[in-house]
């Protein structure tokens, strides 16, 4: 299949690519500098080079027969507000003007969404985002929001709440399950669940929870 992808040099869109590449597929990568991409993956993936916030650049790494587009990019203090949110805007663009592949992406668990069960410990995981990550949490909050708005893309998602580096198991829950801020899953097996996705729609139109 071939697909791009987006934040493929940091924790979770690096455990995607290595996964991607060993299932066979096809991946083109959009980074600011091919130099931080693993050495020995570097012959086996198609790299542009360019700024995702650039919607040129975008377009450059989505062609008309793309199938699917991971979105692995991470916030952190020093990103700009609702980085995640722009890039999305102009990756959805892109695949509704150019492609008609899907767009999988992780979101975070501090985002309700409709299906959720929201018990105290939920509340407490928004609460903590809202004072202590409110830039992460603001920007994957408006991301889901912008995504509700492409009725007409095929979009699937992961909300994972606490991920740590860690061996891929291939087992965890995903769906609308209880959670707290205790629920953990590694990047590797969050990456599993997004390549999970290029061939199954359960999830269409949905985030679900992942954790152990």
């Amino acid at each position: 299949m071939k697909i791009t992808l987006f934040g493929a040099t940091g924790a979770l869109g690096s455990q995607c690519l290595r996964q991607a590449v060993d299932a066979g597929h096809e991946i083109t990568v959009l980074v600011r500098s091919a130099a931080k991409l693993p050495a020995e993956l570097k012959e086996r993936i198609s790299i542009v080079e360019g700024d995702a916030l650039c919607a040129d650049d975008v377009w450059r790494a989505i062609c008309a027969d793309t199938a699917a587009v991971l979105f692995a990019i991470g916030v952190d203090k020093q990103s700009q507000p609702n980085l995640c949110t722009e890039v999305s805007r102009h990756i959805l663009d892109a695949l509704r003007g150019e492609s008609a592949g899907r767009f999988i992406w992780c979101g975070g668990g501090s985002t309700f969404v409709e299906e959720d069960q929201i018990t105290f410990g939920a509340r407490f995981v928004r609460k903590f985002a809202e004072v202590f990550m409110s830039l992460r949490h603001n920007d994957k909050e408006h991301q889901y929001q912008l995504l509700k708005q492409y009725t007409d893309v095929k979009w699937f998602g992961v909300r994972p709440l606490q991920m740590r580096a860690g061996e891929l198991r291939g087992q965890y829950r995903i769906g609308f399950e209880r959670f707290n801020g205790f629920s953990k899953i590694s990047f590797a097996d969050c990456a599993h669940a997004m390549l999970g996705m290029l061939d199954d729609d359960t999830w269409l139109h949905k985030a679900p929870i992942i954790q152990y």
